[in-house]
């Protein structure tokens, strides 16, 4: 990966899990080459009891490692990102106040793109 580190995508609770899907992964850094902005990563994978504490739904896609939240700073960046995003391939964006939900869980309704509140 050009722009990334497995690190930035572990678990933040600390037990060291990492599961990140290698296809998410390698989307994510072709998004951040085209974008031209740096991508700065909220959260990448969960483990059950992180997902729990930090309010996650029970099927969440961080558990799979499918899923990854981005932080924007303002909306020049916000756009940015989502365009890159789905250019290269995402179908799976939900925009959050302070961050941009993406992932490609096929499990899911798929596409979708959505303000969520």
């Amino acid at each position: 990966m050009r722009f990334f580190k497995k690190e930035e995508f572990t678990c933040k609770c600390g037990c060291g899990l990492n599961n990140m899907d290698v296809h998410i992964m390698e989307m994510l850094d072709e998004a951040r080459f085209m974008a031209d902005i740096p991508f700065i990563v909220n959260c990448g994978c969960r483990c059950k009891e992180h997902n729990k504490k930090v309010g996650g739904v029970e099927d969440s896609s961080h558990l799979y490692g499918l899923a990854v939240d981005i932080s924007a700073k303002d909306d020049f960046q916000r756009f940015k990102i989502i365009g890159a995003l789905y250019l290269v391939g995402f179908r799976r964006i939900l925009l959050y106040d302070a961050f941009i939900h993406v992932d490609i869980d096929l499990s899911k309704v798929n596409p979708i793109l959505k303000i969520m509140k």
